[in-house]
């Protein structure tokens, strides 16, 4: 993507810098700090091809590794260095617009749950996005990583699901902790469709399932256009 910046976030804490990749679209009115999930990085082509998509809606993102994945290490990070990285890469995204512009947290299962815990613990961001939440190890819904959201009462969350996504079967414990944050918080179920939003019978590329998610979320945040804040 000739449009696209690189970026080096530096995480402090002991933990260095992690790469990111900032995109911005002319007329760019929001942006979306985007993570991957525990076993892609920050250019798998879901990701690429969803930020792509979501720039022709006017909304910059700045899409960034982990630091396990920045290591080439296989294992994902533990929470707190997660959210350090969250941390840095929100402040990175709001030095980076334009003042007053919104910044939002997204993110593909892992991230975006690292996402959701950096905010329950007093990051700033206007909202939140979930490309598919791990609402539970597949097959274990009695180990629910919901506890946080208790924290997150108002803050304005898109989930946008498969409904054969293992991390959320059964669909109802996954649309009992939506209602219980509604109106602020809503779901998008996506029939047929798995963890990665692929669906049997309809193969198609990575990028063109991520793309496919971009109209949605872009919808989402115009509708909850605020000034953004600084922290």
């Amino acid at each position: 993507m000739d449009d696209e910046r690189p970026l080096s976030i530096d995480v402090g804490d002991g933990i260095g810098e992690v790469p990111a990749v900032l995109r911005r679209p002319d007329g760019a009115n929001a942006t979306l700090a985007v993570a991957h999930g525990a076993g892609a990085g920050k250019d798998h082509p879901f990701l690429t091809g969803f930020c792509r998509a979501i720039g022709e809606f006017g909304v910059a993102t700045v899409r960034f590794d982990f630091p396990y994945r920045a290591a080439g290490r296989r294992f994902p990070d533990r929470p707190p260095a997660a959210i350090a990285t969250w941390r840095a890469v929100a402040a990175a995204a709001r030095a980076e617009a334009p003042d007053g512009e919104p910044v939002w947290a997204s993110g593909k299962s892992f991230g975006g749950r690292m996402a959701s815990m950096a905010v329950a613990e007093g990051m700033d961001a206007a909202g939140l996005v979930f490309l598919g939440y791990p609402l539970h190890p597949p097959g274990r819904p009695e180990k629910s990583r919901d506890e946080h959201f208790a924290k997150l009462a108002g803050v304005p969350m898109l989930f946008l699901q498969g409904r054969n996504d293992p991390f959320a079967i059964p669909n109802d414990q996954l649309d009992a902790l939506v209602a219980g944050l509604a109106p602020a918080a809503v779901i998008d179920w996506v029939a047929d469709a798995n963890h990665s939003f692929e669906v049997k019978g309809a193969k198609r590329p990575a990028a063109e399932i991520g793309a496919g998610l971009a109209p949605r979320v872009a919808e989402f945040i115009a509708q909850h256009a605020r000034p953004g804040r600084r922290t």
